[in-house]
C-alpha cells in the first residue's frame, strides 16, 4: 500500500489549528487560502496525545469519526484510507490530560504494554549482551 504518513508530537502549547491547519491570508490574492495541517495524510501518528490540553485533543474527533475536516464553513476530506495510532502517558506522569471518554470512544483498540519484571527486564539485557559477544547481533555498532 502507498500511504503517507506525518508524526504530531504533542506537546502542551499545541493548537488545534497545528494540527488540522489554518486559513491563512495571501497577500497577492487578497484572499484567505486554507494550509492543510499534519493531519492531512493517510496514517497519523499522535505521540503523546495527553500531554495537549483537551481543545487540542479535540480538533482530532472530526477526523476520527468522520474522515474530514471542517474550518471556516469549508469541509475538507482527508486521505483514503485514514487512520490515526496514538500514544499515551500513564496516569499520574506530570503535565498530562486525560483523554474523555467521547474522544476514546472513537480508537478501535487500547494496547496496554506494561512495564518487564525485573528478572524478565535482566533476562533481555543479558540477551542483547550474549548477542553482541557472539557476532550474531542485528543491531547497527555505528
Amino acid at each position: 500500500m502507498d500511504c503517507s504518513f506525518n508524526r504530531i508530537q504533542f506537546t502542551s502549547y499545541l493548537l488545534p489549528s497545528d494540527i488540522v491547519g489554518a486559513s491563512i491570508i495571501n497577500h497577492q490574492k487578497q484572499a484567505f487560502e486554507f494550509v492543510p495541517g499534519p493531519t492531512f495524510t493517510n496514517i497519523v501518528l499522535a505521540d503523546e496525545i495527553n500531554r495537549t490540553t483537551p481543545k487540542t485533543q479535540s480538533s482530532l474527533l472530526e477526523a476520527m469519526s468522520e474522515a474530514q475536516i471542517s474550518l471556516d464553513n469549508q469541509t475538507y476530506l482527508l486521505s483514503q484510507p485514514f487512520m490515526i495510532v496514538a500514544t499515551l502517558n500513564p496516569p499520574g506522569y506530570h503535565g498530562i490530560f486525560l483523554l474523555p471518554k467521547s474522544q476514546l470512544d472513537r480508537f478501535l483498540m487500547r494496547l496496554r504494554i506494561g512495564y518487564q519484571s525485573p528478572d524478565e527486564e535482566n533476562l533481555s539485557f543479558l540477551g542483547i549482551l550474549l548477542s553482541y559477544s557472539s557476532g550474531t547481533s542485528t543491531r547497527s555498532t555505528k
